[in-house]
């Protein structure tokens, strides 16, 4: 029985580090959602009215986020949208990373190491993500080369 926990804990564990990663690219527009979300229940939309304008805020954020990146050619502005996505992740990378370590860490330093390597391995996992998602290419289509004659 204590080998069963130790391999399912293990594999918990593990599941629950690919779902932060994974999710890291949607930090911003899960932020996003839920301001817009919360604004709209505050000001009298109601509970589904709250729950779709946050949704489609979210959505929007991430699909114009995307289209905005692999849109321009501006190295700036390609570092600013990226930056955009990956500092909220950072940060929500950096209290999960916090909270987890309650479990196993007792010295509140090494926490606070871990959780900072935390956060800077999931902020350019979000950055890397976000690069990777918004493929950029010519707008030719591929093979045809008008003649210039």
């Amino acid at each position: 029985m204590l080998a069963i926990g130790l391999v399912l804990n293990t594999l918990g564990i593990g599941l629950f580090c690919w779902a932060i990663f994974a999710l890291a690219v949607y930090a911003l527009p899960f932020f996003v959602a839920l301001s817009i979300g919360m604004t709209a229940f505050q000001s009298g939309a109601g509970l589904i009215g709250a729950l779709l304008l946050g949704t489609t805020g979210g959505a929007l954020t991430l699909v114009l986020g995307q289209i905005a990146f692999a849109v321009t050619r501006s190295l700036a502005l390609r570092i600013a949208i990226a930056t955009a996505f990956a500092v909220p992740a950072a940060v929500a990378g950096y209290h999960v990373v916090f909270a987890v370590s309650h479990i196993g860490v007792p010295s509140l330093a090494w926490r606070e190491v871990f959780a900072c390597l935390g956060a800077v391995c999931i902020g350019v996992t979000s950055w890397t993500r976000l690069i990777v998602l918004a493929k950029t290419g010519p707008f030719e289509p591929d093979g045809v080369v008008e003649n210039p004659s």
